[in-house]
């Protein structure tokens, strides 16, 4: 079994498109070290970023019917951080499958919270293009349930780009 069909297996989500994930796991120093266009995950992570708001959002704003604008992008910003994204990544394995440059390699790229984050949310947008809606809203909800249901009244979070 190839890393890749591993990594699949362990998302819960076997991509028609094996491309997509490869895409979501290259990271863009591979093509700034190979001072060439090559494609990388930034536009994925962008997609990805959407679709986890979109999901967590609808989900927030549900659970607290009472709350308003601020409460509700606080709670989001609770669930939805770099901190958070990147024990995601680093919860499913992301950094052993990153593909890298040898300068991002050599300091510890692997094991940087921002390329985590940033190759989970480049992977949210890969399994939204690869399986649709439905599959990515799936997988984000199995990740973040156990968040989600620890997140309370939205009182007293911090998220100073919210306030």
């Amino acid at each position: 079994m190839s890393d890749l069909a591993e990594l699949q297996q362990h998302l819960g989500h076997p991509f028609r498109d094996e491309e997509l994930l490869r895409l979501a796991l290259t990271h863009p120093s591979v093509a700034h070290e190979q001072n060439n266009p090559l494609p990388h995950n930034q536009r994925l992570e962008f997609l990805g970023d959407a679709v986890l708001g979109l999901v967590l959002s609808s989900e927030i704003y549900k659970k607290f019917p009472g709350a308003d604008e601020g409460l509700l992008t606080k709670s989001r910003a609770k669930l939805v951080n770099a901190g958070s994204l990147a024990a995601h990544g680093r919860a499913l394995g992301l950094g052993a499958h990153l593909v890298l440059s040898r300068g991002e390699e050599n300091t510890g790229g692997r094991e940087r919270p921002s390329a985590l984050a940033d190759a989970f949310e480049a992977l949210l947008g890969a399994i939204y293009l690869d399986g649709g809606f439905d599959a990515a809203r799936e997988f984000i909800w199995r990740e973040f349930a156990a968040d989600f249901s620890a997140l309370a009244w939205p009182s007293g979070i911090e998220n100073p780009k919210g306030e």
